[in-house]
């Protein structure tokens, strides 16, 4: 019998997990456990997530490589050597091929495939995806592990088409090496990407131009490679260290947690304090300095105008040091930077700083880059502007519930959930480090494998009991919800401008995003939820009889 035309071959599994980073990786893994059939869908053609698409000069991590790691296998631990305190890009990159390869997961991962619908069809009980390469699948369960920063801010600039040089964007960078050597190299943008990438631009750009909004606080990051005796002690008591770092609010070992306000040190104090941090490495230990660095504003600006004066006394042009010293948000509440000479870079003659909040950009030229005060001719332009973040790779999925709501209905006025994980409404589905949860206010693979596990345990429980679907309530939806803001409210943090409220996406609704409790407090919340029975949560059983 001949295929009738449109008919679409329908691949049927228990679980689709939507996206093969960390967090896709360890769910198949994990899930895979409850002999469930478990398939991944990736845009990517190879896994890694964040660490496959941004592969700019000077990508790195900043947590430290022997915390920003899986902890789920003891043996892993042990055999993976990283090179450096801090992880480059290519090596992150290659221990995520590692671990791929090690757990033979790649067997179960569609590459070049990217999810364009999930619709969840209430029928039968199942979530129908389909992708950009007309492929469809069915599954019970639907797990987004779709990343908090992996939906690049493309440019948006008038004339850019017109440019006759090569541009690039941080987040979508080129497998191969891209040699700036003898070129005149322009820089959109002055966030984390734009920090690691000048100083090593710099060295090959035959002059390099730095075009500004908002000055970023940078610490340096004090990277080196690891000490084979330090690696060797640290692997000797890896339980431990986990353990402790279970306990704390990043969700990262060796930063005990100050004891001390602000104003119960004198300057002098204050002064050494941050002078002892200043260098070390790690911007945890710079905002463990005090109780109260991201809750009070006159302790946040003594912290503030330490790092403003270290700028000044690193950038010789006192002119450029000002424009490079931040004044419009406090220390913290942004993401705060590590750097590998920032700053210093800033000192060579051949690159230059332009403030485009004084002289914006009008245009993209044929020839470069035009602002309201001049003309900048330009080799290459590289666009550092950041990531529609915590829901724009969500929303650019057109999920949604059959005769309901789509997700981006739900959201209108900004995310809502329960736990970051669940959205009232939407049956079956999870999320992995979803708005609402710890996510990027954490060691991200700490919060990764959290999340995975509680969800492993409750689909568990599931297949136990014989439950056929399990969603949100509205009303834990809106307590949590009501109760993340809460906490966001006791600090500083929605005072500020930031991708953490989505402000720098025109147009979307400006909410504060992550839970700043802590990871120690939610995965004790978690934890609670789940020895009570899981309340919040509706299960349904097949003869629809809730519980």
């Amino acid at each position: 019998m001949a295929m009738q035309a449109g008919f679409r071959r329908e691949t049927k599994v228990d679980v689709i997990v939507v996206g093969a980073g960390f967090g896709g990786l360890y769910a198949l893994h994990k899930l895979r456990s409850l002999g469930y059939q478990v398939e991944v869908l990736e845009a990517g053609s190879g896994v890694g997530g964040t660490w496959y698409w941004n592969r700019y000069p000077g990508a790195r991590c900043d947590v430290e490589s022997l915390e920003y790691s899986y902890s789920f296998s003891e043996s892993l631990q042990q055999d993976w050597e990283w090179p450096e305190r801090f992880s480059g890009q290519a090596d992150i990159l290659r221990y995520a091929n590692h671990v791929a390869d090690r757990f033979d997961l790649r067997r179960d991962i569609h590459f070049n495939t990217r999810v364009v619908s999930a619709i969840y069809q209430g029928s039968s009980n199942q979530w129908k995806i389909t992708t950009d390469t007309g492929e469809c699948f069915s599954a019970r369960f639907c797990v987004m592990a779709t990343g908090n920063l992996s939906l690049p801010r493309v440019p948006n600039f008038k004339g850019l088409r017109a440019f006759k040089g090569q541009w690039y964007h941080t987040g979508q960078w080129p497998k191969h090496k891209v040699d700036f050597t003898g070129l005149r190299v322009g820089v959109i943008g002055t966030g984390s990407s734009a920090i690691q990438l000048i100083p090593v631009v710099a060295k090959e750009a035959k002059e390099l131009t730095v075009f500004q909004r908002t000055a970023n606080f940078s610490l340096p990051s004090g990277n080196s490679p690891l000490d084979r005796d330090f690696v060797k002690n640290f692997k000797s008591r890896y339980a431990a260290h986990r353990l402790e770092a279970e306990r704390t609010p990043f969700g990262i070992a060796g930063h005990p947690p100050p004891t001390q306000f602000s104003r119960e040190a004198t300057p002098e104090e204050r002064e050494q304090a941050y002078k002892a941090r200043w260098g070390t490495g790690g911007n945890i230990a710079f905002l463990y300095a005090y109780k109260d660095l991201l809750t009070d504003k006159e302790a946040n600006e003594i912290a503030s105008e330490f790092v403003r004066q270290q700028i000044r006394k690193t950038v010789k042009d006192p002119a450029v040091a000002e424009l490079l010293a931040p004044k419009d948000h406090y220390i913290g509440t942004k993401r705060l930077c590590l750097d590998s000479g920032y700053y210093e870079t800033f000192n060579h003659s051949h690159v230059h700083l332009v403030d485009v909040k004084t002289h914006p950009i009008e245009e993209i030229t044929e020839t470069g880059i035009r602002t309201s005060h001049r003309d900048y001719r330009l080799d290459a332009i590289i666009f550092a502007t950041g990531f529609d973040a915590m829901t724009g790779a969500l929303l650019d999925i057109d999920i949604r519930v059959e005769q309901g709501p789509s997700l981006r209905e739900h959201w209108a006025h900004g995310p809502t959930t329960y736990l970051g994980i669940f959205i009232a409404g939407f049956p079956n589905l999870f999320m992995i480090t979803g708005p609402g949860s710890p996510s990027v206010k954490s060691n991200m693979i700490a919060a990764i494998e959290q999340h995975v596990d509680w969800i492993h345990d409750l689909l568990a429980r599931i297949q136990s009991t014989g439950v056929n679907t399990v969603e949100a309530t509205p009303e834990a939806e809106s307590a949590w919800v009501n109760h993340v803001n809460d906490v966001a409210n006791g600090t500083l943090y929605p005072l500020t401008n930031s991708w953490y409220t989505g402000s720098n996406i025109p147009g979307k609704p400006r909410v504060f995003m992550p839970y700043v409790a802590g990871l120690d407090k939610y995965r004790d919340h978690c934890a609670q939820l789940a020895r009570a029975a899981y309340p919040g949560l509706k299960c349904s059983s097949p003869s629809a009889v809730n519980h």
